[in-house]
C-alpha cells in the first residue's frame, strides 16, 4: 500500500496527501495492532503444532520474524506515526514529506521482513 498509495498522495496539489496520510495514521494506529498480536499468536501457535516436524525451524523463525515486524513499528514507526496523526494544515511543518521519509524507508524493510515470514511459513507448510 505505501509503496503506491503515498506517492501518489505526496504529489497531490497543496499538500493533498497531508490529510490522508494523517488520517491512516489514525485509522491504522487503531487497527493495527489487531493484525500484529494475531499473527504473532498464530505464528506461535502454530510453531507449537509443528514442534519436531521437518518444517518446525522455519515456522518458528518466521514467527520470529513476526515478532521483529511487530517491535519495529512499536519502537521505530509508532513515534512518528504519533507525530503525523497529530498534523493539521495549520499545525503542518513545511517540510512534512521529508519527515516521512524515513518512516517511508523503515516501513518498507518491516514489509520485506513480513513478506520473508509469509514465506517461510508457506515453505514450511511442506
Amino acid at each position: 500500500m505505501a509503496a503506491f498509495v503515498n506517492p501518489i498522495l505526496d504529489r497531490l496539489p497543496d499538500n493533498g496527501g497531508l490529510a490522508a496520510r494523517s488520517d491512516g495514521a489514525r485509522l491504522l494506529g487503531k487497527v493495527m495492532p489487531f493484525w500484529y498480536i494475531g499473527s504473532v499468536v498464530l505464528g506461535a501457535v502454530w510453531a507449537v503444532l509443528t514442534w519436531g516436524d521437518a518444517g518446525a525451524g522455519l515456522v518458528i523463525t518466521a514467527t520470529a520474524l513476526l515478532v521483529l515486524s511487530v517491535l519495529m513499528p512499536v519502537a521505530l514507526l509508532v513515534p512518528i506515526n504519533s507525530r503525523v496523526a497529530q498534523w493539521t494544515h495549520g499545525s503542518v511543518p513545511a517540510d512534512w514529506k521529508q519527515q516521512l521519509g524515513p518512516w517511508d524507508r523503515l516501513h518498507f524493510v518491516r514489509v520485506g521482513v513480513i513478506v520473508t515470514a509469509f514465506v517461510l511459513l508457506v515453505i514450511g507448510k511442506g
